[in-house]
């Protein structure tokens, strides 16, 4: 079992930078797969950013957003720069033993272990 707890979220204008956090306890992070993932109002949780078998990014975040995972410490990072109001949204970070498939690392059934989510909000 892997509790995950994200901090860092809040309030920006558009150009700005947050970095987010996720804080995970219960088991060796280092041998998860973890991800984060966002759902704005209205809409359906999407993926953001992945770290385990390689770096992946969804296109609208590439070259702005970086993942960051720091084993030792049991957390992952999403530094977020040049935030946008479309990056407005409700943040998650997750985690998964086995993805079953490389190619499902985007996929939100892939992970079993979800935080709680934070608040981003970016205002024009």
């Amino acid at each position: 079992q892997v509790q995950l707890e994200e901090s860092g979220g809040g309030s920006v204008q558009a150009g700005g930078s947050l970095r987010l956090s996720c804080a995970a306890s219960g088991r060796t992070f280092s041998y998860y797969h973890v991800a984060w993932f966002r759902q704005a109002p209205g809409k359906e949780r999407e993926f953001v950013a992945y770290s385990g078998f390689s770096t992946l990014y969804a296109d609208s975040v590439r070259g702005r957003f970086t993942i960051a995972r720091d084993n030792a410490k049991n957390t992952v990072d999403l530094q977020m720069n040049n935030l946008k109001p479309d990056d407005t949204a409700v943040y998650y970070c997750a985690a998964a033993r086995g993805l079953g498939d490389s190619a499902w690392y985007d996929r939100r059934r892939s992970y079993e272990y979800w935080g709680q989510g934070i608040q981003v909000t970016v205002s024009s």
